[in-house]
């Protein structure tokens, strides 16, 4: 299966954090899956970080050595992703998450998730309790 993490199962994933879902964990570990970041990711956590956000500890650049270390595999933005968000209905007002919803629609991957928000998008979405 190919695989794109939403942000936060990637910040989980790369921590070893308890909250990352069993099933998530299965789905990392499995060497049959291709696992993908999206440089939207990056810049979501640049954005958080710069702003300052609570509870948001975050070495950027230890991220960024961490993910080829873990296999996961990086997904720019394309121009064509891009446009493709004009496409999805507004179930979701978070321009990254549409994003990244779009970017796996484009990309024929499935978007792990734990927001129950996201799996109205369809098929697309994995989502994990």
């Amino acid at each position: 299966m190919r695989v794109l993490l939403d942000t936060q199962l990637l910040l989980w994933a790369v921590a070893k954090s308890r909250r990352l879902p069993r099933q998530a964990r299965r789905i990392l570990e499995s060497r049959a899956n291709e696992i993908y970041f999206s440089a939207a990711s990056i810049w979501e956590i640049a954005i958080e970080l710069a702003l300052g956000r609570r509870g948001f500890d975050v070495d950027l650049e230890r991220l960024r050595a961490a993910l080829p270390e873990m296999d996961f595999q990086e997904l720019p933005v394309t121009a064509a992703h891009a446009a493709s968000v004009a496409s999805l209905p507004p179930i979701h007002k978070d321009p990254f998450d549409r994003m990244l919803v779009a970017q796996s629609i484009s990309e024929t991957l499935r978007f792990m998730t734990t927001d129950g928000a996201l799996g109205q998008y369809g098929s697309t979405v994995l989502l994990l309790e």
